[in-house]
């Protein structure tokens, strides 16, 4: 919704987001490939070839998330339609494409740790010589970087805003545990170490919720370029701060805790996590090269000031 509402046209948010924001369909976003390392999206093999009229499509992807569902009717779909551009971040670009077109085939529908998240689930997909009309570009061609970009930082702190949500869950159920279950004559609730796992998760929670309401607040206040440091922050410490609370909210519940329907798939959730929109190590990259580039541009300044007696 959010990339079509931001980069399509008057015509494609009529036919497509209207019914998206009213709930009448789904939707899903077709970019990772299994036979490159997506990542690095620059590795993307797929093709989006001009011809006519119409845009010529073809790929092999995986992860596509919410294929699965029978509502989903529009998939936003990742390719290459200037493989020999010299700028690598140019040679891709964002095409919508109706699920019913012909030429799409469902190969499988993968698992995440033995979930299948039916109905919406992720399917392995293989797009052979799929036509759809040139209007159905976004932005243009050669832009999609720039689209994911967009589309890929509210994304980010989706995921974030939810998994903060999870831990609470999470937090509360060890706490409930703790208070009902005896073990050796008094209740977990009383051991000491039960004290310290249930205070380090209120700690660690309530710190990762005001990183992601600041990165929130300058999301709104000075738009999600400005923002992408903290973006990328949030990214890297809320699934591994909601990893912490549900291992320790599991191992209060005991061999029920890996029984548990929710802390069992809330984990493997929260795990899965760490590789989605974008592995920690990018991430991380990402954080540390903008911190060198800020601190660069600060030294730079302060031996502009030195020297100008102004």
């Amino acid at each position: 919704m959010e990339t079509i509402e931001r980069y399509g046209g008057p015509e494609q948010k009529k036919q497509w987001l209207q019914p998206l924001l009213e709930g009448k369909i789904r939707s899903a976003f077709v970019m990772t490939e299994p036979k490159v390392a997506s990542s690095d999206a620059t590795n993307i093999e797929s093709s989006i070839d001009r011809d006519g009229d119409a845009y010529v499509i073809n790929g092999h992807k995986w992860w596509t998330s919410g294929i699965g569902d029978p509502r989903c009717k529009i998939l936003i779909f990742m390719g290459k339609t200037d493989a020999k551009n010299p700028d690598r971040y140019k040679q891709q670009s964002m095409i919508l494409v109706p699920r019913d077109t012909p030429g799409i085939k469902v190969l499988r529908m993968l698992t995440v740790f033995g979930y299948d998240d039916a109905p919406h689930g992720h399917g392995e997909v293989l797009f052979e010589n799929v036509r759809v009309p040139a209007s159905n570009m976004l932005l243009g061609e050669g832009r999609g970087f720039e689209i994911a970009q967009g589309r890929l930082g509210p994304g980010r702190i989706h995921h974030c805003m939810r998994q903060i949500g999870v831990a609470e869950r999470a937090l509360e159920l060890m706490c409930k545990r703790s208070q009902t279950r005896v073990a050796f004559g008094k209740r977990l609730a009383e051991n000491d170490i039960t004290l310290e796992r249930i205070a380090q998760s209120r700690i660690e929670i309530d710190q990762a919720r005001l990183l992601v309401l600041h990165a929130a607040s300058m999301m709104d206040t000075v738009g999600n370029k400005a923002a992408r440091g903290e973006l990328a922050m949030v990214k890297v410490v809320v699934p591994r701060m909601t990893l912490r609370v549900l291992d320790r909210a599991i191992q209060a519940h005991g061999a029920a805790g890996v029984h548990d329907e929710f802390l069992v798939g809330a984990y493997a959730s929260a795990r899965s996590l760490r590789l989605a929109d974008g592995p920690d190590e990018v991430h991380r990259n990402a954080i540390a090269k903008l911190e060198i580039r800020e601190m660069a541009g600060a030294t730079i300044a302060g031996g502009a000031a030195s020297v100008n007696p102004s």
